[in-house]
């Protein structure tokens, strides 16, 4: 290997993304959010998508292996809820940032989409968990600007 983990990252954050909220519930019903950028669509039939969930996030066992869990994917106007949402011991939702979902999993309010998944399967993936769900409801605004994610840092389309 010719390179170092700093210069893969580095690479890696060259590839453009979008920004998701991940939520879900915990034991004690409390509504969780974490913020993510590895989202993926699987497949159309049947409908999964997935995300990566990193091993030692400190809300790992919460976020792997819920039964039913939605990914926001998040509008420009909220890099603030992105932000939040990735500090380590800050993912209970502030009650004004959701609704409760179909199938119990909290929907972010004014998210561009809305996935409510019900856990499909994970795959071990190096330092990260992969989380596939299979799409059971999706809510999406008719407007609006994506969140994006690159080279370190919050983008706009031009």
């Amino acid at each position: 290997m010719d390179f170092d983990s700093r210069e893969l990252r580095n690479a890696l954050g060259r590839f453009a993304t979008g920004v998701c909220l991940i939520t879900a519930v915990d034991e004690q019903q409390r509504p969780l959010a974490m913020t993510a950028n590895s989202f993926s669509s699987v497949s159309l039939d049947p409908p999964l998508v997935l995300w990566s969930l990193q091993n030692n996030s400190d809300v790992y066992d919460v976020f792997a292996a819920p039964r039913y869990f939605a990914i926001n994917i998040l509008s420009s106007e909220q890099q603030d809820h992105s932000n939040q949402y990735a500090k380590k011991g800050e993912h209970e939702l502030a009650s004004e940032h959701y609704l409760p979902g179909k199938y119990g999993a909290p929907i972010i309010r004014d998210a561009l989409v809305s996935f409510e998944c019900e856990l499909h399967t994970t795959h071990e993936g190096g330092d990260h968990l992969i989380i596939v769900g299979r799409v059971l409801d999706l809510q999406q605004r008719p407007d609006g600007e994506p969140l994006l994610f690159f080279s370190g840092g919050y983008r706009e389309l031009r």
